[in-house]
């Protein structure tokens, strides 16, 4: 089931951006397996109910990646499905990047990078305040490892034992500039976060069964102290060969003979 709705993710995300006419394929390629491991197992929520104040948050730094989130909150009736057609069309609440003003469901208005984690510590802050034991999950892009706000606020999250704070990093290897390491070097990214008191997980990101138990783990542990950090080892573009080993697929737009082929391969294929 989970495989099926990662690859609708990919499906959806080609036809969504047929209407934009420009989008970030690789990038929502690359977490399709996360979303569907959150969303559709993992996350406590309830259908119809985006505003339900116990529902795991889910929020996103790399908020290019948007395109692939809406069809799920369609899924789970936090949107109706039919606000999906108009997808950036003026008008629309649905942009290239997620407007938690606009959309149910978003938990966070992203895209400057950067700034998701600290958002995500807020809300960890907040719900321990307040009683209540609902989770908070945060994707980074490994590209925004490069960012200090980031580490100021794993550092934060680790003094004041942030148990319900887990961040999974899309550990793809590419940003938009080129290769992350090459931009600037972030490794070893498992031995920082450990330095920064977190504890620290890795897995294939694309491996729904690894990924799945582990996230499903992490929710679960009352017993820890610390704030938990996953590093899914990811490929840009999965999913689509030629995508995944040509990264100017970060942004671009598919001609409709290329959208059939890309549609026929996802398709063929199972991750």
């Amino acid at each position: 089931m989970l495989r099926e709705k990662a690859r609708h993710i990919r499906l959806e995300t080609i036809r969504l951006i047929e209407i934009a006419k420009v989008g970030h394929y690789s990038s929502v390629f690359s977490c399709a397996e996360i979303f569907a491991a959150l969303y559709y197992d993992v996350m406590r929520l309830r259908p119809g109910e985006p505003h339900w104040p116990d529902r795991d948050r889910f929020l996103m730094g790399k908020g290019h990646a948007a395109v692939g989130l809406f069809p799920v909150l369609a899924d789970h009736g936090f949107i109706e499905r039919e606000l999906l057609d108009g997808y950036t069309r003026l008008g629309s609440p649905l942009g290239d990047h997620p407007d938690m003003s606009k959309v149910p469901g978003v938990d966070f208005s992203s895209g400057s990078i950067g700034h998701a984690l600290s958002n995500g510590v807020g809300m960890a802050v907040g719900g321990r305040m307040a009683g209540r034991d609902f989770n908070v999950f945060v994707m980074l892009g490994d590209g925004e490892m490069q960012e200090g706000q980031v580490w100021e606020a794993a550092l934060f999250a680790a003094h004041n034992r942030l148990s319900r704070l887990i961040a999974i990093i899309d550990r793809n290897g590419y940003q938009l500039d080129g290769k992350v390491d090459d931009v600037m070097g972030v490794e070893s990214l498992k031995e920082k976060w450990l330095a920064f008191g977190w504890e620290v997980h890795e897995v294939d990101g694309h491996n729904l069964a690894e990924l799945t138990a582990l996230l499903r783990r992490l929710r679960a542990d009352g017993e820890r102290a610390r704030p938990a950090c996953v590093i899914a080892k990811t490929i840009k573009g999965k999913g689509v060969s030629y995508m995944e080993t040509e990264p100017g697929w970060h942004l671009g737009y598919l001609a409709p003979q290329d959208a059939q082929s890309a549609i026929d391969e996802i398709l063929s294929r199972e991750i």
